[in-house]
């Protein structure tokens, strides 16, 4: 007996309105009829269906699907080629999009509001891993510390970045000397180091008391991503991050006011 529009129409996922449609323009029109009359859907119909169904999904338009099932030995081949080289090209623009966006967010969530070339002048080799700006964003929103120096950040400008750049590179090359040097984290050298460290957060962002220094530089060690932000990948040492975070805990406890009675 064949199927009815409605029976095809809910087991395809598709409208009572487009079935009609493609028998309307000749793409899909049923061949079986009922015993009153009414036309119903062969399995042959269902099994065009399908094909049309799966050329849609690639994005073919009606015409192009009406040509290729009238002779698939001969289109249907160059067809998906062609098909196959356009998802690429909108496959690789999409990407090209995905990163644009994440640019713009990165932007947000970093509080650097500079252009992509003035970022790439300033900062050099030194990146904003958006994956950890975002999730430092969601850890630290409420605190009063983080909402400030995001504040600092995007009020900044090129000639300031630029500036924080230079001590910091400054700063780095003085660490991993002392660190080449064998100097050790709880030494005088590293925990001057490490309180220079403070004071540039201090003076660049929010006061940074040295119990969240503290914990800053836990970050530093437990995240290869946090690290990056003050010493790039081509710059660090196995150990580098840890010998800071030590000499930053130990420049903390120097400064403690118990030990200092």
């Amino acid at each position: 007996m064949g199927y009815s529009v409605g029976q095809v129409s809910d087991f395809a996922g598709i409208t009572v309105r487009t079935l009609h449609h493609y028998d309307k323009t000749g793409l899909l029109s049923p061949t079986e009829r009922s015993a009153a009359g009414y036309r119903r859907y062969s399995d042959a119909d269902l099994a065009r269906l399908q094909q049309i169904l799966f050329y849609r999904q690639l994005g073919f338009g009606l015409d192009e699907i009406a040509t290729i099932l009238e002779d698939p030995q001969a289109n249907a081949l160059g067809h998906l080629r062609a098909r196959h080289r356009l998802l690429n090209r909108q496959i690789a623009e999409l990407h090209r999009m995905v990163e644009v966006a994440e640019r713009a967010m990165e932007v947000r969530r970093t509080g650097v509001e500079l252009t992509p070339e003035e970022r790439f002048e300033v900062f050099g080799e030194i990146t904003f891993d958006l994956s950890y700006a975002t999730e430092a964003d969601q850890r630290w929103q409420h605190s009063e510390g983080y909402r400030h120096a995001m504040a600092q950040a995007a009020a900044h400008s090129k000639e300031d970045w630029a500036l924080l750049m230079a001590e910091t590179a400054a700063w780095r090359q003085r660490l991993t000397a002392a660190f080449d040097a064998g100097e050790p984290a709880t030494g005088e050298t590293a925990r001057d180091l490490a309180e220079e460290h403070r004071q540039h957060i201090t003076r660049w962002f929010t006061p940074c008391p040295t119990d969240m220094h503290g914990r800053i530089a836990d970050d530093f060690a437990a995240d290869p991503r946090a690290f990056a932000l003050v010493v790039p990948p081509a710059e660090q040492r196995p150990g580098l991050a840890p010998y800071l975070r030590t000499a930053v805990h130990a420049n903390a406890a120097h400064r403690s006011p118990t030990r200092n009675t």
